[in-house]
């Protein structure tokens, strides 16, 4: 945890954007596997850890802004579950390790509500994104659980994405640790990716580091020798001399700040010159994006920088004709870079992501696009200084989506589809670091994991 008066400095400045009202921020609870007592791995709302800090079960918190009060609301342990658990931290001394001067039994939660309530008091609260919180908030307000999320508070939404997307120095210290992690998952694959290996073997290995080091990964890493599957969690394939792997991992450190790198490695440690040829192009797409980034700058605009360069690439080698920024335009690139650029990043991966897109990614002045890819991108709006986001521009070669737009002729006039079944069984290659708005440029995040062509392959027969 950090010094309870970053949790003190974090509450009071949220407070600042309302006149009145109560806050509610519930805590996440234990999830069972298969049976009560056996429970997944807890993590605790990100939200709540930013302005409470504690990574502890059945807890809520409250920010009376009438009032000017604070509340943590949770269980207080018995001796039977001290005999189970060993000896625990009374409410109270919770309460004091994140500044809270008031604290109760989250069994009056409900009651203290209900008199807010009956007062007039207007209840804020944030989208409900576990089935089980839309039942206990459901509870507590007296409530239609299937509606509740429908209350949430726009403007407690926009006042945490406000907060929440600005980094603190012990923020970016903390997103700097997970990277470094991430700097031991990703040299790690590359020296694994073997032939006879199978991508479990590596999957198994980079949890394991992620575990030693910090707070485990911060999503389940993407292992695959299929990487035109962008998001592909199967990792039961052997590796075979000539397939490239796509390796997307991160983790999270000990105050759960998140890291998410992705490199792409040729099994074996050699690339072709056709694998060399394309990842070529997504690199150049990458360090041409990175070398946009300031303040001001409509991330769109950065997303749509990386389309050109791409399909200038895809265009040399014949696989694309016509101009790059037609086909840009008119959306022809999407068929080989069909997601987004980017995505915000802090204690989430995708951070603050269950708080809606539309208020993390876009604003008022940035509205999503419809267009197939373009409407995947989930960072459009302008830049500033603070903001962690990652980049991960990306070329695939998608059976499935290639034969549908080649039944349909589908911008023929920008794709060349003779050319692009030469590449039907290539697969996919993304390179992705994470960015630092500062405030005249940007700032790569983390020590520089291999991503020159000569680098990945040296990485191979590193020691």
């Amino acid at each position: 945890m950090f010094d309870h008066q970053i949790y003190i400095k974090r509450r009071e400045e949220l407070k600042k954007k309302f006149k009145s009202g109560l806050l509610l921020f519930l805590g996440n609870d234990e999830a069972p596997i298969n049976y009560p007592a056996n429970t997944y791995n807890f993590r605790q709302d990100s939200s709540f850890l930013y302005y409470f800090g504690l990574p502890i079960p059945n807890l809520a918190g409250i920010i009376d802004v009438d009032e000017n009060k604070e509340y943590l609301f949770g269980y207080e342990y018995t001796l039977e579950d001290i005999v189970w658990m060993g000896p625990q931290p009374k409410l109270a001394e919770l309460a004091e390790r994140v500044g809270v001067q008031n604290s109760d039994s989250i069994s009056n939660l409900k009651k203290f509500l209900k008199t807010k309530v009956s007062k007039g008091v207007k209840i804020h609260f944030l989208p409900l994104y576990r089935g089980e919180h839309n039942l206990k908030l459901a509870s507590l307000l007296d409530d239609d659980p299937f509606k509740i999320n429908r209350k949430a508070s726009k403007k407690l939404i926009e006042a945490v994405v406000e907060q929440r997307s600005v980094k603190a120095p012990e923020e970016i210290a903390e997103i700097e640790y997970a990277l470094e992690i991430a700097y031991q998952m990703h040299t790690t694959a590359m020296r694994m990716a073997k032939p006879g290996l199978t991508e479990n073997d590596i999957y198994a290995a980079l949890n394991g580091i992620a575990l030693s080091l910090g707070n485990g990964v911060s999503f389940h890493p993407i292992i695959s020798i299929n990487g035109q599957t962008l998001h592909n969690h199967f990792h039961g394939n052997q590796l075979q001399e000539g397939k490239l792997l796509v390796c997307d991992a991160g983790a999270e450190s000990y105050e759960f700040y998140s890291s998410d790198i992705t490199r792409t490695i040729p099994v074996g440690g050699k690339f072709s010159q056709r694998q060399k040829d394309i990842y070529e192009i997504v690199l150049t797409a990458q360090k041409n994006a990175i070398n946009m980034i300031k303040p001001g700058v409509k991330h769109v605009d950065v997303h749509l920088t990386a389309a050109k360069i791409i399909a200038a690439g895809l265009i040399q080698l014949g696989i694309m004709k016509g101009n790059p920024g037609e086909a840009v335009k008119a959306g022809a690139h999407a068929l080989f870079f069909p997601h987004g650029l980017g995505h915000m990043m802090g204690l989430d991966v995708h951070d603050m992501e269950g708080l809606g897109e539309q208020y993390v990614g876009y604003d008022d002045k940035t509205k999503r696009s419809e267009q197939f890819g373009l409407a995947y991108l989930r960072l459009a709006k302008e830049l500033k200084s603070g903001f962690v986001f990652t980049c991960e521009p990306g070329i695939y070669f998608i059976p499935e989506l290639i034969d549908q737009w080649k039944a349909k002729k589908k911008l023929k006039n920008f794709i060349n589809y003779d050319k692009v079944e030469e590449y039907r069984n290539f697969g996919g290659i993304r390179i992705e670091d994470n960015i630092l708005v500062t405030e005249n440029g940007y700032k790569v995040l983390g020590r520089l994991i291999p991503k020159e062509v000569s680098d990945v392959e040296a990485a191979y027969n590193a020691v």
